[in-house]
């Protein structure tokens, strides 16, 4: 599993090598490729997926490889599962746990948690209630215009509260609601720069600047938010010879992403010729979502003891998710009027209000209904066959609207639909009680979408139909993505060590990747016809005497196209290239804890110490981050006495970085302290690459969390 952390509430996550990329924050149509879900309800939302809190979690799970049997599209990589405590119908418990952190460099955090679960009436009604807020603190420092300079900019917070209750109807029926809220605040984001239109080594006219690690530029205040509500009740209901299951999910989710786009309205400013004046007017990029969306999944599976288990189900979402996007830019007319004539705003304006270059809204209706079913049959004592399959059927309608100066005044309706099969075959064999082999073949999903239209007032400098209209333009749709992965591997485990191991090839078709369509400030989603990952992945832990837990995860895998995609002179686009490593995806990884635990003489306490190592290799952000000549920026924007004609060299290729985490206290039945450092060695790691307009706005990185030092203290009651 790799993360790529763009921002509070922005990681996305890849399973084996599976990635298209970066999904940035203006492409809604994009679907994820790993499934996440809150026990049995859906929660996955490309690049929104809600960052929920794991206070009161029972256990993570994590299914590699594509799970499109039983959970459907968007489990093309695989699936994980954030597997709650539910509430206790006997007894009463609760807890508490608070925290109190500081960064290198940064600010200063903490958390209050807690719990309570109550038999409201004993063997039959249990509330079990979970809240949590966490302060973030910051570490990215902002330099201001002017020359001041805010520290911090980037901390927020998240509040939340689980409540769920377990009625025991009678000793077959189960019926469990819950409701979950949260809301994540964040007041900046995780972004380094090294260039900037308005902050660079090669101005003249205004003070140059080089930029330190973990600063950046601001006009403006940035801010995230993520209002999210989760209603869902699960029915089990045992009927003797089998099972009944049912679950009914509903998400309402407020989304805002708010961004200093000076840089990029300052750019397009410069292009079109504006004063210096309304190239240095602040501007707001506000990108909002809206979301409503209904699932209810149900299934019927066999509970005897029988050679034969079986599993058959049918799911149905419905999703309404609007997207819209504002760029208010104040004082921005009047300059467009003086530069290109009166009255061009309020004509490119139209139906949008003024002193917003650019507007759009994009309502979506997407529904999707599924049925499927799995069964497994016992050879012999010891060999097991699984089979399993799900038809789907998908269908979704966009509407794109737009308006201002920087968009083609749109409004259009845009429809796709997809259906079919997706099966899954397993065989295990269990060579002894310790040690079982396993091989499967399986495939996923992942749904197709409509692309939105270029912004062809802002491609190749207003030149019309250019070279980069001409090579992102007319790709209205992108297809499904498919794939097939095929594995084998082991399980040993004999109490005091466990080995596991796997090696799989997956045969991925239509591949969806992101490019940025060059200078048109847009995103094209294009299907690469073929590519692969092929790994082999290893975890191993062993305990060599009582108190000493030791264990080592490990993986390597080549992720590549195997086709390239290319325009009418024949040339590669946006790096998407025949053997070019599929992006955001290490080459390897490598993860050893080590833990030491030994009793106290006291209140059946114990001390421990323990320690982990994570090493990530080299990643790439896009594809096209590993072309010849890729980190080569030239603005072409003669600003503030820079010439626009100088280049700003970087190395695209994402260093490889090591994480080396501490901790060391007491614990007990009741009660708990520990002291950590997290990141010991204040490891300043590259996570992904961030350009604005293609690069000729601003560059910069998205970075992690230096070395934070904290004291986390816990009660049980």
């Amino acid at each position: 599993m790799s993360i790529q952390n763009l921002g509070p509430g922005q990681s996305q996550v890849s399973l084996r090598g599976v990635s298209a990329g970066q999904i940035v924050r203006d492409q809604p149509g994009v679907k994820e490729q790993v499934g996440v879900y809150l026990d049995e309800s859906v929660i996955s939302l490309s690049l929104f997926t809600p960052d929920l809190d794991l206070y009161d979690l029972n256990r993570v799970e994590t299914l590699r490889g594509p799970q499109g049997t039983l959970f459907g599209s968007g489990s093309v990589g695989g699936t994980i599962r954030y597997i709650t405590n539910q509430p206790d119908v006997d007894d009463f418990a609760a807890g508490v746990e608070a925290n109190v952190n500081t960064l290198e460099d940064g600010g200063t955090g903490g958390h209050v948690k807690g719990m309570i679960n109550v038999p409201i009436v004993p063997g039959t009604l249990g509330l079990r209630l979970t809240g949590y807020h966490t302060e973030y603190a910051g570490f990215i420092d902002a330099l201001r215009e002017g020359g001041a300079s805010e520290s911090d900019v980037n901390d927020g917070t998240r509040s939340g509260l689980r409540a769920a209750m377990t009625w025991q109807v009678s000793p077959n029926l189960t019926i469990t609601p819950r409701v979950v809220y949260q809301l994540v605040e964040a007041n900046g984001f995780n972004r380094q720069e090294v260039f900037n239109l308005f902050a660079n080594p090669f101005t003249t006219t205004r003070d140059p600047v080089t930029f330190n690690d973990r600063q950046q530029f601001l006009l403006l205040d940035e801010e995230f938010s993520d209002e999210t509500f989760i209603g869902d009740v699960t029915v089990n209901y045992d009927m003797g010879e089998m099972a009944f299951t049912s679950i009914t999910t509903f998400i309402n989710r407020d989304i805002l992403v708010s961004r200093d786009a000076s840089a990029l309205t300052g750019s397009v400013s410069v292009d079109l010729a504006y004063p210096d004046a309304a190239v240095l007017l602040p501007s707001n990029l506000r990108d909002t979502t809206e979301l409503e969306q209904f699932t209810q999944e149900v299934r019927l599976a066999s509970t005897t003891e029988s050679p034969f288990q079986w599993l058959i189900g049918a799911f149905y979402s419905n999703v309404d998710r609007v997207y819209a996007q504002r760029l208010p830019t104040p004082g921005y007319d009047a300059y467009t009027d003086a530069v290109l004539g009166a009255g061009t705003a309020a004509a490119t304006n139209g139906a949008y209000g003024p002193d917003s270059p650019y507007n759009a809204d994009l309502p979506y209706d997407i529904s999707q209904y599924a049925v499927f079913g799995e069964g497994s049959y016992d050879l012999t004592e010891r060999l097991t066959l699984t089979a399993g399959v799900r038809y789907y059927n998908f269908d979704e309608e966009r509407r794109f609207t737009s308006g201002g100066l920087f968009s083609n005044g749109d409004d259009q309706v845009d429809t796709t639909s997809s259906d079919g099969f997706t099966p899954r075959f397993l065989l295990s064999y269990e060579v002894n009680d310790d040690l079982t082999l396993n091989a499967q073949a399986s495939q996923g999903f992942r749904l197709g979408g409509a692309n939105d239209p270029l912004n062809l007032p802002l491609c190749d400098g207003g030149v019309p139909n250019g070279p980069d209209a001409q090579t992102f333009g007319g790709r209205p749709v992108f297809e499904d993505e498919t794939l097939w992965n095929y594995e084998g591997g082991f399980k040993f485990s004999n109490g005091t060590m466990t080995l596991n191991a796997a090696a799989y090839y997956s045969d991925i078709s239509d591949l969806q990747v992101t490019a940025d369509a060059g200078s048109c400030s847009s995103r094209v989603v294009f299907n690469v016809p073929e590519a692969h990952t092929a790994g082999i992945e290893a975890e191993f832990a062993v305990t060599p005497f009582t108190g000493l837990e030791l264990s080592v995860a490990a993986s390597y895998v080549e992720a590549e196209f195997d086709a390239s995609v290319v325009n009418a002179n024949d040339e590669v686009i946006a790096g998407m290239r025949e053997g070019n490593r599929l992006p955001s995806v290490p080459e390897y990884q490598i993860a050893a804890t080590a833990a030491y635990f030994w009793p106290l003489s006291w209140n059946g306490m114990e001390a421990f110490v323990t320690g982990s190592v994570q090493h990530i290799g080299s990643r790439y952000t896009q594809p096209g981050d590993q072309e010849p000549g890729a980190g080569n920026f030239v603005s072409g924007l003669p600003f503030g006495g820079a010439t626009g004609a100088d280049v700003t060299a970087l190395d695209l290729e994402l260093d490889p970085y090591t994480i080396v985490n501490l901790s060391a206290g007491i614990d007990g039945d009741d009660w708990g302290v520990t002291l950590f450092v997290n990141n010991v060695a204040d490891e300043n790691a590259n996570l992904s690459f961030d350009r604005e307009r293609g690069g000729r706005a601003r560059l910069a990185f998205h970075t992690n969390q230096p070395r934070t030092i904290g004291l986390t203290v816990r009660r049980a009651f």
